[in-house]
């Protein structure tokens, strides 16, 4: 059976910033914990060994394949800041037109700094993702 990689953990979201290397990127993750704590209303939470995440949902597909991840995240990396939300592909698409300097992959968006982007665009991407998954995977 397949194992969920991405688990919440109990590790410290400050020890876990606090071991960034780069002093920069350090600054950015504190910063990003603000945002996201104020915007989604919740704790940050370890997710596996490097993703800090924002509330959870239960998700459970077609195919059986069923877990836990949180609702929107990030994650200070190496070579760039992985942002992690899903507000539903048309409007993730609209809002990241005006978000400013970016890459994005299947799942993330990746940043290399906060000044690149628009912090209130960040926001309503936030708020997005958290309105679309609560909706597609409303609790029981």
């Amino acid at each position: 059976m397949y194992e969920l990689k991405t688990k919440k953990t109990d590790n410290s979201v400050i020890e876990f910033i606090e071991a960034v290397e780069s002093p920069k990127k350090r600054e950015d993750a504190y910063k990003l914990l603000d945002i996201f704590k104020e915007t989604t209303g919740f704790e940050a939470k370890m997710w596996g060994p490097s993703i800090i995440g924002f509330g959870s949902y239960h998700y459970k597909y077609n195919s059986g394949h069923e877990g836990d991840a949180p609702l929107v995240g990030f994650s200070p990396r190496k070579a760039k800041i992985s942002l992690y939300f899903a507000p539903g592909e048309t409007k993730r698409e609209q809002l990241l037109k005006s978000f400013g300097k970016h890459t994005t992959g299947k799942a993330c968006v990746y940043i290399n700094k906060i000044e690149d982007i628009d912090e209130n665009v960040l926001k309503e991407l936030i708020i997005e993702s958290v309105k679309f998954l609560r909706e597609t995977y409303p609790e029981k």
